[in-house]
């Protein structure tokens, strides 16, 4: 049965990060799944939401001495964090009948409302060997293996939801296009009811559209997944292949373009990606929602009390955060002191590497992928000796995963490594592995500055730097992602490069631009601003909070979402510039 409150609005994403314990993300774009759901709760909005279960995780990550990745699969105990429900339903996969059950995890706002979480779930006796293993793995397997599980996503989630007494649902949103084909599965049900053809006419993707949403967070063509006729036809069957060919589909699948296609309201993640979107599928209307974080999630212990005390309301109200400007240096720092303490503890407990808590600690920690350049701040070594020389020391400590079949990723993680290595006696380089939500709190909390070095524009948001800010963590960052909308030189922190970066050159000529920028800003402004001007970086500090961790939060995207997105309480007039 539904739950005593019906939900308007369902919300689709391949992960979703809940609890550190339940291994169902990889990444950003799970983490901002699970505070877009904690949020709604706390402000009592009437969600749903569907998800894979993930039984075997995402990995375990293991390093050996030199930094190369392996990867094992997680068992944990399902039961611990969610209750399995009777329903269930079913999905035509490759002409078998594939068995979909479901776990419901409960997520409860500050007031106590209930956002219910649905997890898919095909390990059932009723399939065969192979279809039992669609939900195991986050982002494993092959074309063929991803295709089966977003058919379980979109259209055995759909489904679901119709069999649990969801019938009042007036927006479903998809998290990425993972969960596109649930376009399909809404059109099936209207021509069922309307005992029309297999045909959805213009008129029916219309009223298809009026009741979805689409956030797209892939800033580059690569990142969309794509599948060859043959493929689909194969695993959807001929019929649906004819629906999604009446849909303007032609020759490959392109979940983002059925997305487009079948949405009302579509928008990137931040001001400058919904300008990049844009550009990448001209004749859609993009719009942007910049993304947030879950103040309560992610604010320290320290932090937490600091703002009880001075900010009564911010738990219930994240804009009152901006009157931090107001709170005594003295506590901030007392209160980043105790968090540091936790991390360091934790970073010499883990590697034995003598983390100083006195000493500069510079963090980066994300998903490994090379457009992230890990290694910028290496670029020159004798370099990055003469600044700590000059200024005072540092030290580094670096965390993430590499997708199991991300070369490039994994050899960054070793280039890392090696880098530690040449740096012993000069700067002390810590490697945290496992990177999850728990690693992820003492970092973002722990360190001093919070380091992000994405090459422009491939950054769509991030949300590190945001977590950072909401415990008073300046950035140094390059402009690009949120970091453009929150940047204020010398106030929220530091740029690296220039906003509009217009200059022609490889790929190599941006790193080292960069990488001189990145070297510059650390000797002549991070690194004396910490030892030379305590009360001016504690300032940097307080504004990080007042300014960014006052805007950038869950609570307010949300409130975005329900005013331009939802719009629960009318009925949008729909919208002629999309492409036919």
């Amino acid at each position: 049965m539904a739950d005593r409150i019906s939900p308007l609005v369902a919300y689709f994403s391949m992960e979703i990060g809940l609890e550190s314990g339940m291994p169902t993300y990889s990444g950003g774009l799970g983490v901002l799944a699970g505070d877009t759901i904690r949020s709604a709760a706390d402000l009592e909005v009437p969600m749903v939401a569907v998800s894979l279960i993930h039984r075997r995780g995402y990995f375990f990550q293991r390093l050996d001495g030199q930094g190369h990745q392996s990867e094992e699969a997680v068992a944990w105990p399902i039961n611990d964090f969610a209750e399995l429900i009777d329903e269930r339903v079913t999905v035509e996969i490759e002409g078998r009948t594939v068995h979909v059950r479901a776990w419901r995890y409960r997520v409860t706002g500050e007031s106590g409302h209930v956002v219910p979480v649905y997890l898919l779930d095909t390990d059932v006796s009723e399939n065969q060997s192979w279809d039992r293993t669609l939900t195991d793995v986050l982002y494993g397997g092959d074309d063929h293996y991803r295709l089966c599980q977003e058919m379980v996503l979109g259209v055995g989630g759909f489904r679901l939801l119709r069999a649990l007494g969801y019938q009042d649902i007036r927006r479903f949103h998809m998290n990425e296009g993972h969960a596109a084909l649930l376009v399909l599965a809404l059109g099936e049900e209207k021509l069922a009811a309307q005992h029309q053809p297999d045909v959805i006419s213009h008129d029916l993707i219309e009223t298809i559209r009026e009741q979805c949403v689409f956030t797209t967070h892939t800033p580059v063509p690569a990142g969309h997944d794509k599948f060859p006729e043959t493929l689909a036809r194969q695993v959807l069957g001929d019929r649906w292949w004819q629906l999604l060919k009446s849909c303007g589909v032609e020759e490959t699948l392109n979940l983002t373009q059925l997305a487009l296609r079948g949405s009302r309201y579509v928008n990137g993640v931040a001001m400058k990606h919904g300008e990049v979107s844009h550009s990448m599928f001209p004749g859609y209307p993009i719009h942007s929602i910049t993304n947030g974080v879950h103040a309560m999630t992610w604010t320290a212990l320290s932090f937490q009390k600091l703002f009880d005390t001075h900010l009564p309301d911010w738990r219930r109200d994240q804009l009152s955060l901006r009157y931090a400007v107001g709170i005594p240096t003295s506590e901030i720092w007392a209160a980043h002191v105790d968090a540091k303490r936790t991390l360091v503890e934790h970073v010499n407990r883990e590697s034995n590497a003598g983390f100083d808590r006195d000493v500069l600690t510079i963090g980066f920690a994300r998903r490994f992928a090379a457009y992230k350049r890990a290694g910028l701040i290496f670029q020159d070594l004798a370099r990055l000796k003469q600044i700590v020389r000059a200024a005072g020391p540092i030290q580094i400590v670096f965390a993430g995963k590499a997708h199991p079949h991300d070369r490039e990723g994994k050899d960054l993680i070793a280039h890392i490594h090696a880098m530690r290595d040449a740096l012993r006696g000069s700067i002390n380089v810590v490697y945290l592995t496992n990177y999850d939500m728990e690693v992820a709190k003492m970092l973002c909390a722990g360190v001093d500055v919070w380091l992000n070095t994405p090459l422009p524009p491939l950054e769509a948001s991030g949300t590190s730097g945001m977590k950072a800010a909401m415990n008073g963590v300046p950035s140094l960052s390059v402009l690009d992602g949120w970091w453009v909308e929150g940047h204020l030189e010398g106030v929220t922190g530091w740029s690296i490069g220039d906003q509009v970066d217009a200059r022609p050159g490889s790929q190599q000529d941006i790193d080292a631009r960069h990488a001189a920028d990145l070297y510059r800003k650390l000797e002549e402004k991070v690194v004396p601003c910490f030892y030379k001007e305590h009360e001016r970086f504690v300032e940097i500090m307080r504004y990080a909070i007042a300014l960014n961790g006052g805007f950038f939060n869950t609570q307010r995207m949300m409130a975005q979402y329900l005013h331009d997105a939802y719009r629960l309480g009318q009925t949008p007039t729909p919208q002629s510039q999309v492409s036919k």
